[in-house]
């Protein structure tokens, strides 16, 4: 999201800043200090900052046990929080040697249009779709039932994922998600997707392009209760000379952590201010600068956050 986002999360005091994956002082990822006693016992921390908050959890903390299975299988269900262990944020040539994935001549130049000519769908508010919002930096929530698979994400959009036996369509619609089919192989929950949008989109935080000819099969498993691992194969030969393996683990969220809404588009002063491309891409992989000056305090009632729009408001200057 783009700096505007900044001020309209502050309004519920949920701060996103350090996790908002559009934001380019936003894309290094800040890991939390471990909390002493037990994050669990200590107050909830509702600015985005500590380990105690809705966006970060210390794995030493997480409940102990099998996964919950339901209707013979297990149960996605609950809200994940990412690693911190899963570096660099965002990039879906994250285990590649050096980062760098396998471009065609036209995928190079599908690449170089984005960072020279293409502003970040997400901060303009369209939606990230797959195969990007598998590396997000945000947390999403799952609900799994009889027939179907929710992916809420705090963009206010959603995956509904069927696997009750269909098959793809015949030619069906472009979408930012693409067509998806899921179906179990054993515990293992598998998600086809095809027909995919080209235009307004990125495959990940970087500017990485997909074409329409991108083919995304995820596999997701539980191993555990407080776990939940995606191994994605990104297959597009018009861009890319061989599929992408990109695979992450997430953490399970605290009894009550879920997803809230959040409006985009309202107030998006920034929106005549945004520029092409990622920005800044340090060595480490990671969008945004490596050093971060330091956030504000959250808001308070006595001192609320407020929203700069670059014009000068006061009437006698």
């Amino acid at each position: 999201m783009t700096p505007h986002t900044l001020s309209k999360l502050l309004a519920p005091a949920i701060l996103l800043a350090a996790l908002l994956p559009a934001s380019l002082a936003a894309q290094a990822w800040v890991p939390a200090p471990t909390q002493s006693p037990s994050e669990d016992s200590a107050p909830r921390d509702i600015s985005g900052r500590g380990g105690n908050s809705p966006f970060s959890r210390n794995e030493a903390d997480l409940p102990k046990g099998p996964a919950p299975r339901l209707n013979g299988h297990p149960d996605l269900s609950g809200y994940w929080i990412p690693s911190r262990k899963d570096k660099p944020i965002g990039n879906l040539g994250k285990d590649l040697p050096g980062y760098k994935l396998p471009f065609t001549p036209e995928g190079e130049a599908a690449h170089k249009y984005n960072v020279e000519h293409t502003v970040d769908p997400e901060a303009l508010c369209i939606v990230g779709g797959l195969p990007r919002h598998n590396a997000s930096g945000l947390p999403f929530q799952l609900l799994q039932g009889s027939d179907h698979l929710v992916f809420l994400y705090w963009y206010t959009t959603y995956r509904l994922v069927p696997f009750d036996g269909r098959k793809h369509t015949d030619d069906p619609d472009p979408s930012f998600f693409g067509e998806e089919i899921g179906s179990w192989d054993g515990d293992t929950f598998v998600i086809d997707s095809n027909a995919f949008k080209d235009k307004r989109t990125w495959a990940d935080e970087n500017a990485d392009p997909h074409s329409d000819q991108t083919h995304v099969i995820e596999r997701w498993t539980r191993p555990d209760v407080g776990h939940i691992h995606v191994e994605m194969d990104v297959i597009d030969l018009k861009y890319y000379t061989k599929p992408i393996h990109y695979q992450r683990t997430w953490l399970l969220g605290r009894p009550g952590d879920e997803v809230k809404e959040y409006s985009c588009s309202e107030d998006n002063v920034d929106l005549p201010h945004l520029q092409p491309g990622p920005g800044l891409i340090g060595p480490d992989g990671q969008r945004g600068y490596e050093k971060l000056a330091p956030l504000p305090p959250p808001p308070t009632k006595d001192h609320p956050a407020t929203t700069s729009t670059g014009v000068d408001d006061d009437p006698q200057n």
